[in-house]
């Protein structure tokens, strides 16, 4: 008993951010200056120290020096402590939500590997990068092409929480030599948590100022919804190439980002709070709870973009008989929408303009309403 008892509670004791320390490292040779201002973030923090040098810490623990150009390791540094130099380039990307804000900070030609095809990207630098060869697809997270890392001299590679299930790759890339950054963003408890990760970012590679005034932009969005509820609802989903019906859980930072902006997600109950990801429902279920939705999004990354009504009653005819069809109330995702990482704080004003019934006036940027 006694050992369960234990065990619950170091599973309590694991929370997001208890990882992350209190205090700053001390480095000989290096004197602490600051600890970097977050807003909203909780799964990283920054510490910086005299001559440019800084310690990004993320939530698993981890601790990453960043050594400026020309300077040297401090002597007797931790072996804990993971040690990246200045100017990073040739990066591995297998974290596609970095991409965005890599390209916010013009500062794309770090990552020369990607980890997503040059198709799947819907961030046009990434693509042009891939079509005309200055970015190479080096093979998915969990199966890099570790021959023509090697040869081209990568040192790091940044990745999604994907790469803790396969902890081998992780593993065989230090082997060689090659730092592994993970990306926590999508464990942020608000969605401009994610956004501010543009300040990890913007410190690896001498662009925090411009990390801080672009990330500020994007919160200046947020502060520029009013804090009262529309009374407005939405029925956010995407329906998959075999016909079911897929939301999104309880507590994912979508949904929160309709509740930021106003609205309420018709859609309760799926799934604990906690959860992250996308949860199927029966077609009853689904009917019985959007029918009477004021708004209908569809989400076309996944479900395939649809550009009418019809096209998407096609999909469902249940569509047809719900309240914000017969309105024409029914819009649909960019299908740019999840790896503008950065552009969160737009979201949320295009998802109050269309509650608010202001997208005439201030067009949607993500958006767009199907006829």
């Amino acid at each position: 008993m006694a050992a369960v008892i234990l065990f619950a509670i170091m599973l309590t004791g694991c929370s997001q951010a208890e990882t992350i320390p209190e205090k700053y490292i001390e480095i000989d040779g290096l004197t602490f200056s600051e600890r970097a201002e977050l807003t909203y973030a909780e799964q990283f923090a920054i510490d910086r120290y005299n001559d440019g040098y800084s310690v990004i810490h993320t939530m698993n623990g981890e601790s990453f020096l960043l050594v400026p150009e020309g300077m040297e390791i401090p002597d007797g540094l931790s072996e804990d402590i993971v040690v990246i130099k200045k100017p990073t380039g040739n990066i591995y990307l297998a974290a596609t939500s970095a991409m965005g804000l890599f390209a916010e900070l013009e500062k794309g030609e770090a990552v020369k590997f990607s980890g997503t095809k040059a198709d799947d990207w819907h961030i046009g630098y990434a693509r042009n990068a891939m079509e005309n060869g200055t970015m190479l697809y080096a093979g998915k997270y969990r199966e890099p092409d570790y021959e023509m890392l090697l040869e081209n001299e990568c040192a790091l590679s940044i990745q999604s929480t994907m790469i803790d299930h396969s902890p081998e790759v992780k593993d065989k890339l230090n082997e060689l030599g090659i730092t592994v950054f993970v990306d926590y963003s999508s464990y942020e408890s608000h969605p401009l948590g994610r956004s501010e990760w543009i300040k990890v970012y913007g410190e690896m590679t001498d662009t925090s100022e411009l990390a801080r005034q672009l990330f500020e932009a994007q919160s200046d969005e947020l502060s520029g919804i009013s804090e009262n509820s529309t009374g407005k609802t939405a029925a956010f989903f995407y329906i998959s190439t075999s016909g079911q019906i897929v939301t999104r859980k309880s507590g994912d930072y979508i949904t929160k980002m309709i509740e930021l902006a106003g609205g309420e997600n018709v859609f309760e109950n799926l799934g604990d709070d906690k959860a992250t990801s996308s949860v199927t429902i029966e077609p009853e279920q689904f009917y019985l709870q959007a029918k009477d939705a004021d708004f209908i999004i569809y989400n076309s990354t996944i479900g395939g973009e649809v550009t009418t009504i019809d096209e998407l009653i096609a999909k469902n005819e249940l569509i047809a008989d719900l309240k914000a069809v017969q309105n024409g109330n029914v819009w649909c995702t960019k299908e740019n929408l999840f790896q503008e990482t950065m552009k969160l704080g737009t979201v949320i004003s295009d998802l109050n303009s269309i509650f608010t019934g202001n997208a005439e006036e201030k067009p949607p940027v993500f958006l767009f309403r199907l006829e």
